[in-house]
């Protein structure tokens, strides 16, 4: 199994930025994962009709640095180590002592790459940071290595200047009252994001041979979490907060800017689908349909509330655009499951009773695109028993036979015969 990338994990909601050590299931969350990926035929094709987007302006955007000719194994097999988190910190020890951002000959390794960030986000420690403040966090860390087992790292009362995370070993903080905790791979301790002065509270030593930390000055941690606070909108809804917002601008001009949903609860986010969307966020339906699976139980929480919006004027079209880019990108959610399909025959009565011709007809496209062929054994005890179904179309008719109606509950139904089959 492939673990969860971070990001899924990181959407409760919590006012300390950096817990030390946080699990929260994932019923109690919810998510949004920026996406950079285009839509398929169907939403390009209704994205187009509505004249919404444009290309993305990649204008502005910050280059990775190329290496040499001489340097591309060495880099192939560097890039290869730190694919696999387990290695990620054997590359990262290769340059311990000394701060990243400041080593040219690893700049591949040492720079806020994608892979020693995708190597960050899966420490707990990080797991509530968005993509941005990790990389900043990347740029100004430095590597530490201590070598033997009962190495005292802070005693009890001394003044504090930086925030450690462990990358390998085991610590123990002894505290004062006589209680002690242990703090493994991906936990984090020392200061808080402020500018005054901390102090220890009890004595910090390792466990075992070979501990590795990253460390990050104080001034540093403060000044990029701030920045971070600063950029972020908190909606509240009596007296708690149900979603937060960071304010990104995606060229130097300033022309795009605006508002992405960087965590929220689980309604907030379904409300969220017929709201209007940020230049910066344009791809959030797409990002919620692939990525409600990890807090919601059922889809149809989702399909629920979109047949209550379809009755309101003014969310119509919007309700039917998400239904459109969930049957086109996900058509797997309603062919595998009754519940589903027969909220996909209501919401095509619905289409039929508002005439909404044109919606209906991108609907029955998409369907028919992402269907599949399949063989179906309907046994029955006598010739004179009921078929439980009815066909409709032939020859006569001027198109092929399909499927009208199938009774619930029947043998037809549990053998996997579904209205609207083609036969």
């Amino acid at each position: 199994y492939f673990q969860l990338p971070a990001d899924l994990t990181k959407m409760h909601l919590t006012d300390n930025p950096h817990p030390q050590v946080t699990h929260v299931p994932s019923s109690q969350s919810g998510c949004s994962i920026a996406s950079d990926s285009g839509s398929s035929s169907l939403s390009d094709i209704y994205q187009a009709t509505e004249s919404e987007m444009g290309d993305v302006d990649l204008t502005g955007l910050p280059e990775a640095p190329v290496d040499s000719e001489d340097e591309e194994e060495e880099e192939d097999e560097d890039i290869d180590r730190t694919s696999d988190p387990l290695l990620g910190r054997d590359v990262v020890r290769e340059n311990r002592g000394k701060p990243w951002a400041l080593q040219s000959s690893y700049q591949c390794l040492l720079c806020p790459t994608e892979q020693l960030l995708e190597f960050m986000h899966q420490l707990p420690a990080f797991a509530n940071m968005t993509m941005s403040v990790r990389r900043e966090l990347c740029s100004v860390m430095i590597f530490e290595v201590v070598e033997q087992a009962g190495a005292i790292i802070l005693e009890d009362g001394q003044e504090l200047d930086s925030w450690y995370v462990i990358l390998n070993g085991t610590v123990e903080i002894s505290y004062p009252d006589g209680k002690s905790e242990s703090l493994c791979m991906g936990n984090s301790f020392g200061i808080t994001p402020s500018l005054d002065k901390q102090y220890m509270n009890g004595v910090v030593r390792t466990k075992v041979d070979d501990c590795q930390f990253v460390c990050i000055a104080q001034q540093d941690y403060w000044r990029i979490l701030n920045h971070v606070e600063k950029n972020t909108h908190k909606v509240e809804e009596e007296g708690e907060i149900v979603m937060v917002k960071e304010h990104r601008e995606l060229d130097r001009s300033g022309t795009r800017k605006g508002h992405i949903v960087i965590k929220a609860t689980p309604e907030r986010l379904i409300m969220h689908l017929i709201e209007e969307h940020s230049i910066v966020d344009p791809t959030y339906i797409e990002d919620f349909l692939l990525t409600y699976r990890t807090f919601l139980t059922s889809p149809l929480e989702v399909g629920n509330k979109l047949l209550e919006w379809f009755t309101v004027d003014s969310l119509r079209d919007k309700v039917t655009r998400v239904v459109l880019l969930w049957v086109n990108n996900h058509f797997n959610d309603f062919e595998g499951d009754p519940a589903m399909t027969r909220f996909l025959e209501e919401f095509e009565k619905n289409l039929e009773d508002t005439k909404m011709k044109g919606h209906l007809r991108l609907l029955n496209i998409a369907c028919a695109a992402k269907a599949k062929w399949r063989q179906i054994t309907l046994q029955k005890p006598s010739r004179d028993s009921p078929l439980f179904f009815s066909l409709l179309g032939g020859s006569d008719k001027g198109f092929g036979i399909f499927v009208e109606t199938v009774e619930i509950g029947s043998k037809a139904a549990e053998a996997g015969l579904k209205r609207g089959d083609q036969v």
